[in-house]
C-alpha cells in the first residue's frame, strides 16, 4: 500500500481538534478519523461525491 498524505478540513480548527481526514491513493480515495488513524474506509470518487451531495441536501432542508 503506498504511503497516503492526509489532509484535514480547514473547517476541522486547530490541530488538536479531531476531524474527518482523506487521502488518495493511486485507485481510491482513503477517509479516516484524526483520534483513530489506523482505521481507513476507501472509496471511490463517485460514490463520495453521492455521499457528500445527500448530507449536504438533507441537511440543508433541516
Amino acid at each position: 500500500m503506498p504511503e497516503i498524505t492526509w489532509q484535514k478540513s480547514s473547517f476541522s480548527g486547530s490541530a488538536e481538534t479531531n476531524c474527518i481526514e482523506i487521502g488518495a491513493t493511486p485507485l481510491t480515495l482513503a477517509l479516516r478519523e484524526s483520534d483513530t488513524p489506523t482505521t481507513v474506509l476507501h472509496t471511490h470518487r463517485p460514490q463520495l461525491t453521492a455521499l457528500l451531495r445527500h448530507i449536504k441536501t438533507t441537511t440543508a432542508r433541516r
